[in-house]
């Protein structure tokens, strides 16, 4: 399947009655905000990114928990939070702010995404989207379709080390942290594919547009 391809997909939903959202799940560096981007950039007014990593625990609060090693894991993101967004977005009834992740600063920043009512497709993209634990599964109701990328695991893994150097950690560091907490997360993520709309491998997403 090609970039064109699943850019038919998403404008088949744009045109749609109502508010619609789809989410695009994989695991750490799997290509799911390059994918978004990318389809967001060519539909113009008519998407809007809204990631899940907008809703990481702050780092004060994943100290305070005994969390921050594990940072990442499914109990170390306001999941309730992120599922009651997803609840308005669906209901386009107003303005949603939605908090974005930056990862120069490791935080996330509350009512940085704006998401007008006029909007018609909202692209989330995270994790656990289609986690089978309370209350994640509660999101996979709320989105239309769901697509779950699976691209080649060492090229995954090269691609998660050069972001984690590229963000202050050493060769050994990064490493680390990939094959331990990263890749506990990522053979969880890989468990739920199963329950996705498409699964795509080896996407090519070098050549995409962002």
């Amino acid at each position: 399947m090609t970039f064109d391809d699943l850019l038919a997909r998403a404008e088949t939903l744009a045109k749609k009655d109502g508010r619609r959202l789809l989410g695009i799940v994989g695991s750490p560096a799997s290509g799911k905000t390059t994918l978004a981007r990318s389809l967001a950039g060519a539909l113009g007014n008519r998407a809007v990114v809204v990631g899940m990593d907008g809703f990481h625990l702050a780092q004060v609060e994943l100290g305070r928990l005994g969390r921050t090693e594990r940072k990442g894991a499914p109990d170390t993101f306001d999941a309730y939070g992120y599922v009651h967004l997803l609840r308005r977005l669906k209901e386009a009834k107003e303005t949603v702010y939605a908090p974005e992740f930056r990862r120069e600063i490791e935080e996330p920043i509350a009512g940085a995404v704006p998401v007008p009512p006029e909007v018609p497709l909202v692209i989330t993209e995270g994790n656990y989207l289609l986690l089978d634990a309370d209350p994640w599964r509660d999101a996979r109701g709320l989105l239309d379709e769901v697509w779950f990328l699976a691209p080649d695991e060492h090229d995954r893994i090269e691609r998660l080390v050069t972001r984690h150097r590229h963000y202050g950690r050493s060769l050994v560091e990064a490493r680390q942290r990939a094959l331990g907490t990263d890749q506990r997360n990522a053979d969880l993520i890989a468990s739920t594919a199963d329950h996705a709309d498409l699964v795509l491998r080896d996407l090519p997403l070098r050549n995409f547009a962002i």
